[in-house]
């Protein structure tokens, strides 16, 4: 099945209250799960980072990124609440911890056993390791990066998983993701998510067969993480073979803050929950076989071989007197060319099916 994950990020604006209504849209489209970030601002973030081009198109230049990241954080107390009600709604609670505190917060304190680890961090070798040794489900979003970089990072959560009480170090990291060990808990416990870290994404950035380049690669599910406009990109992914949907969403696309018009408002993610629904449904299991609908009309929509005009008993068949008109209840037409040249046993009206004894 595939998994939903309606990204709420920090479209809450830091009020707690809105974190709330986001959880009851995300409930209420059928989403799996809904998603937001943990992080402490002053752990994240430097005071001389500038804001990404993208948080300045959407928020302006007046502010540093930390004091912007200051307004959107939620606190342990948050985290209980939101978690309480995601529970109540009846929809899974997830979250991208930024730091290796919000890393042990989710997973000691708040017991969450999947983590969604962002694109950003896909080189923070200290969190990713921490993330591994939580024990936890994964999943990694890859946008920025090449496969040189999945792979590294990979070779982070492979060591975390097996070696956890040795001495990290990048020939360890390597060693860790060649073995049969490694791989064996990456596939267990890791998916990739193929992204496009800019938003809006450009439709003609995005690159969807990437996501078989990941999967060939590496051997995991493969998902994609989704910052265009409008829901078709998402549809389109989950044609190609993406297990896991990830898509910002807010209440109102024209409320202040860095990734609200890149969102789907709440009437376009139930939409497109239901288009994802409907193309897992379409898709099948890859069997080419007529469906049970189907096998009832092929009587009526194929043809069978029939007397083109009235037939003489005791005639011989011939292109003159005989053709292929529905239903298909008859003689198939493949064998056309060997009912030529045969005698007629008995008389035909025209448009009468030819007997299989002629």
């Amino acid at each position: 099945m595939i998994q939903i994950i309606a990204e709420a990020g920090v479209n809450h604006n830091g009020s707690l209250d809105r974190a709330r209504q986001l959880i009851d849209v995300a409930a209420r489209a059928g989403a799996d799960a809904v998603k937001f970030q943990t992080f402490r601002a002053a752990a994240i973030v430097s005071r001389h980072a500038r804001k990404a081009a993208y948080q300045e198109r959407n928020t302006g230049t007046d502010e540093s990124q930390l004091d912007m990241i200051r307004r959107l954080e939620l606190s342990e107390a948050d985290h209980n609440v939101l978690i309480a009600h995601a529970r109540q709604a009846g929809i899974a609670f997830l979250s991208t911890p930024f730091d290796e505190h919000s890393v042990d917060m989710l997973v000691k304190d708040l017991g969450l056993n999947t983590l969604k680890i962002g694109s950003g961090e896909i080189t923070n070798a200290p969190l990713l390791l921490r993330v591994a040794k939580s024990g936890c489900r994964i999943i990694l979003s890859t946008g920025m990066s090449t496969l040189e970089d999945v792979e590294e990072a990979l070779g982070v959560l492979a060591f975390g998983m097996t070696e956890p009480d040795s001495v990290p170090s990048s020939d360890a990291f390597k060693q860790a993701f060649a073995t049969d060990a490694g791989c064996a808990l990456l596939r267990e416990r890791v998916a990739l998510l193929h992204c496009t870290t800019d938003y809006p994404a450009a439709i003609g950035e995005v690159n969807l067969r990437a996501l078989d380049t990941l999967r060939d690669a590496f051997g995991l599910p493969v998902g994609y993480s989704d910052h265009t406009r409008g829901t078709h990109i998402s549809v389109a992914a989950v044609a190609r073979g993406a297990s896991i949907i990830e898509k910002h969403f807010t209440l109102d696309r024209n409320l202040p803050g860095p990734d609200h018009k890149a969102s789907l408002e709440p009437a376009e993610l139930a939409s497109m929950v239901t288009e994802i629904r409907d193309v897992e449904q379409a898709l099948g299991d890859g069997v080419k076989k007529p469906s049970v609908s189907e096998r009832g009309n092929r009587e009526v929509a194929r043809k069978s071989l029939v007397a083109a005009r009235d037939i003489a008993a005791g005639e011989i068949l011939s292109p003159e007197n005989l053709t292929c008109k529905r239903p298909g209840t008859g003689i198939s037409p493949m064998l056309y060319w060997d009912w030529l040249g045969r005698t007629a046993s008995r008389a035909y009206a025209a448009d009468e099916l030819i007997e299989p004894w002629a």
